[in-house]
């Protein structure tokens, strides 16, 4: 029986255009959070103004890292057995929109946290709260792809959403950078929104609440829950029990087809060696090639577009060839680009290579998500997609330390790209050891 197919497990069903869409839009909102409040603008507005005269001798940053930590270690207890529950009690759309609903609310409750290091803790706890809140929320999402695709054309609805994914990304950003924060003086954006108490910055965080909120509701409309699969102890298991539950499914795996075990370790290596291309790409780009500050966001803007390009491209192609080979080829592309940038210098080689290397960053991703969902056995993607999370968040540290350490070791920041190159070559390394997922004709 083909897995995608399987009635039970809710697959390959709603594959209409509508759900495919309203699927793809939920990553389009999502992007309000990882990319406005995780990664451009709340975050450095806690370590910047709410915080930038914290008493004592440890820094707004350093309690950001220890509150972002939390929540990765929460995330990674959580996942797997998160996931399991969702599978096992037909929950996955409820799931998915209790878990935004959490999200989205931390997002609005962050307009009180004004420009005073009184409120960096509130920040803090928001922050964290909504990062826990918006990975898990990524495990049943992750779930429906299979329940919005065929096997035919998994490929391109997952890349889809990663496309979904960087646009939104780019246009809130443009949106808010425009409205909110451009300019200078007592009142930002052609919105002419006051600074006193950093209040645009806190409209900034409201208005991506709303962003998400209104997007995130498509797919909870127009994609049907998954039917229950599986009538087991899994269904009546309390959370300690779900982990002995959790123990007796990956020993099952393991003996009737260990390369999920193996592939969800390789994609963690590679996943991280992705992550550390865009957390270290724009500090490169200012210390080491000469881009100025103030074109790092022109340059963002760029590689998302051509990211979400890629994404949509790869799509077809992981149809055809497969998903390994998307990966596979991506990975050794970003290789070889990332050891040409080891070399060269100046904004326009920066500009060059850089974007080439964004071109395969989207692949890779959509890819990865794809592998996994293909060796899935039907009822169990939350499961596997909880298992996703943790693993990434395992190895989570590779990249920051090896690009820190080899930054401290030769004295200089370009050499930090070695150290993602030994991530990227290890994930890179430990895929080719894993099957390929058979075909849609093979299964």
């Amino acid at each position: 029986m083909n897995a995608f197919t399987d009635t039970a497990s809710g697959a390959g069903e709603a594959t209409t255009r509508r759900q495919v869409v309203s699927w793809g839009l939920w990553d389009w909102g999502s992007a309000a959070f990882n990319a406005v409040i995780l990664t451009f603008v709340f975050s450095v507005y806690l370590t910047d103004a709410v915080g930038d005269d914290l008493p004592g001798g440890i820094s707004a940053s350093t309690w950001l890292g220890w509150s972002l930590g939390i929540a990765g270690f929460v995330i990674a207890v959580t996942a797997p057995v998160s996931g399991q529950r969702y599978d096992a009690v037909g929950r996955r759309k409820w799931s998915l929109g209790i878990l935004t609903g959490v999200t989205v609310a931390a997002m609005a409750a962050m307009y009180f946290v004004r420009d005073d290091y009184h409120y960096l803790w509130l920040g803090l706890v928001l922050l964290g709260v909504a990062s826990v809140m918006a990975e898990l929320a990524q495990v049943p999402y992750n779930s429906m792809l299979r329940q919005v695709s065929t096997p035919d054309d998994i490929g391109r609805v997952s890349g889809f959403g990663w496309a979904m994914g960087y646009f939104g990304g780019i246009v809130l950003l443009l949106l808010c950078y425009t409205g909110f924060i451009a300019g200078d003086g007592d009142t930002r954006g052609f919105l002419g929104v006051p600074t006193e108490g950093g209040t645009n910055i806190r409209l900034v965080a409201l208005f991506a609440a709303v962003w998400f909120a209104v997007f995130a509701v498509p797919v909870l409309l127009a994609v049907p829950e998954k039917p229950v699969a599986r009538g087991d102890v899994a269904r009546r298991a309390g959370f300690v029990e779900s982990y002995r539950v959790l123990w007796r499914d990956l020993t099952e795996l393991w003996r009737a087809d260990r390369r999920t075990i193996w592939y969800l370790g390789a994609s963690a290596l590679f996943r991280d060696g992705l992550a550390g291309v865009f957390t270290f790409g724009a500090v490169l780009a200012v210390t080491v090639y000469g881009i100025g500050a103030g074109d790092v966001l022109i340059f963002g803007v760029a590689a998302n577009v051509v990211s979400a390009v890629g994404a949509l491209v790869a799509g077809r192609v992981d149809d055809r060839v497969g998903p390994k080979a998307v990966i596979v080829g991506s990975l050794a592309a970003m290789i070889a680009t990332s050891i040409v940038l080891l070399v060269v210098s100046g904004p326009t080689m920066f500009w060059i290579f850089g974007l080439v290397l964004c071109l395969f960053v989207g692949p890779a991703q959509s890819s990865a998500r794809t592998f996994l969902a293909r060796l899935t056995p039907p009822g169990r993607e939350g499961q596997m997609f909880g298992l996703y999370a943790t693993t990434g968040r395992a190895v989570s540290f590779l990249a920051p330390t090896l690009f820190g350490f080899f930054v401290w070791w030769f004295g200089t920041d370009r050499a930090g790209i070695v150290g993602l190159l030994i991530v990227l070559g290890a994930g890179l390394v430990s895929l080719l050891a894993v099957r390929a997922p058979e075909t849609p004709e093979q299964a």
